[in-house]
């Protein structure tokens, strides 16, 4: 996926909220014994097609977090949601992780998985049936997860690449 294509967003125009995936106490084995950290990973969006992810490291859990945040709202992109569900099938790739994602019906839900569910929650998905193929590592998870709405395109964008009309997205 080419760099032009990545949609962002600024983060002072828009109110977000954001959710903790996961958080990890690491250790740094030293002479004088462990000196333990935390990472947390972080989520943030608008609930309206906007969202992004970020990581914060550090001594305390809530300082973590907070850079995390941070973090997050610097890599913010836009997602292509028609009618509360993404526009078509999807699979997305990070490393180990490999994650698909499908549009569902009005009333279905978010059927994914805890890294995945924050992820499309706060883009605002409401109904969508997905499923992590590989890795269940959350950072894994949320990069193959972005990587996935990153690609989608909806049909205005499919017919303004190709340069024709919309009706011949759908018709032929």
């Amino acid at each position: 996926m080419s760099l032009s294509n990545i949609k962002r967003v600024k983060s002072s125009e828009i109110e977000l909220k954001d959710r903790l995936v996961s958080i990890q106490r690491v250790a740094k084995v030293t002479k004088g014994g462990r000196t333990f950290s935390f990472s947390a990973i972080v989520v943030v969006g608008d609930e309206h097609g906007v969202v992004g992810y970020g990581l914060g490291k550090a001594k305390e859990v809530t300082e973590a977090i907070t850079k995390g945040i941070d973090d997050a709202k610097k890599n913010l992109i836009k997602v292509p949601i028609i009618k509360g569900t993404v526009p078509h099938e999807q699979r997305g790739k990070y490393s180990g992780g490999n994650v698909l994602i499908k549009p569902a019906v009005h009333g279905t839900g978010v059927l994914a998985g805890g890294a995945m569910r924050a992820v499309l929650e706060s883009a605002g998905v409401t109904d969508v049936l997905a499923k992590s193929l590989g890795s269940s590592n959350p950072h894994n998870v949320v990069k193959a997860t972005i990587d996935a709405l990153l690609k989608m395109r909806d049909a205005y964008t499919v017919a303004q690449q190709r340069g024709v009309d919309l009706n011949k997205v759908f018709n032929g």
